[in-house]
């Protein structure tokens, strides 16, 4: 099994062109050539032609289990009619956690106005993801988006499970003291390239997660993503074979650490057949 925590479907080089049916299909088409089984797709802060609201996005990708939602959450627009929307996605399932966008947005995690985001969370037991670390816009304002203020929520929400995207990439060090400190704290290693990795990049960043996973952060508290259609499907899967670490950790950032906190299952898989989930019972 193989769980993508960290995709997209926008257009992030024409946000003027409609997205959604062909960042779907090129989606699908990743998946299918990297066997990926699940991918969990996440929603902008932002609606534009290329970048398709939550609402859209769970319209094109219904009936697909190997598809999840994450809803992007932006703090300009929140408001009360769009916490009764989220509540109701979260009620029927239609999403199964919520992603902020903190850097992107001038906010830090710790504002009063997402108090109402953090209850929702925790009352339907799914995980909030925060951007963290670089942006890819240089519009992006990096002093909201540091995963050191992501401890101050963890500490007032014990109750909310929380994932800091893309190892807080360049504050890693930073990121492993929050994920280690706190337990309702994860990490996932997404979009910590564009493209593909380069020979020496890859090496440096192997180095990183080898020393996180060395010293103190337990391979249930990381989780496989890509930031796709920015970063390569195949070129993180190579990055990952390349750690050298153990099967059963492997397995965990791969799949069992997403299924845990997404609620997803084996049967979700796009290539699910019963003699292939025999092996799960």
């Amino acid at each position: 099994m193989i769980i993508d925590c960290h995709t997209h479907l926008n257009n992030y080089h024409d946000e003027s062109s409609e997205a959604l049916s062909t960042c779907l299909d090129n989606l699908q088409l990743e998946m299918r050539r990297n066997r990926i089984d699940i991918a969990i797709v996440l929603t902008s802060y932002k609606v534009n032609p290329g970048r398709p609201s939550t609402r859209a996005t769970i319209h094109a990708t219904r009936g697909q289990k190997h598809l999840r939602i994450v809803a992007g959450i932006s703090i300009a627009t929140l408001s009360a009619a769009v916490l009764e929307e989220l509540r109701e996605y979260l009620r029927e399932g239609s999403i199964r956690g919520l992603k902020l966008y903190p850097g992107y947005e001038p906010y830090f995690p710790g504002d009063p106005a997402l108090e109402p985001v953090y209850a929702l969370a925790e009352e339907f037991r799914v995980p909030i993801m925060i951007h963290s670390g670089d942006t890819f816009t240089p519009a992006g304002k990096l002093k909201y988006a540091h995963p050191l203020l992501v401890d101050e929520v963890a500490v007032d929400h014990p109750g909310v499970d929380f994932i800091i995207c893309h190892l807080g990439n360049p504050w890693i060090r930073d990121c492993m003291e929050v994920v280690y400190k706190n337990q309702n704290v994860y990490t996932d290693i997404s979009g910590l390239v564009l493209g593909d990795f380069s020979d020496r990049f890859e090496s440096f960043m192997r180095k990183q997660l080898q020393e996180m996973l060395a010293y103190g952060v337990e391979p249930d508290k990381v989780l496989f993503g890509t930031d796709w259609p920015l970063a390569s499907m195949e070129s993180y899967l190579e990055f990952i074979q390349e750690l050298g670490i153990p099967e059963r950790e492997r397995r965990k950032i791969l799949w069992e650490n997403a299924a845990k906190l997404f609620g997803l299952s084996p049967s979700d898989s796009l290539f699910a057949t019963p003699s292939s989930l025999s092996k799960f019972k």
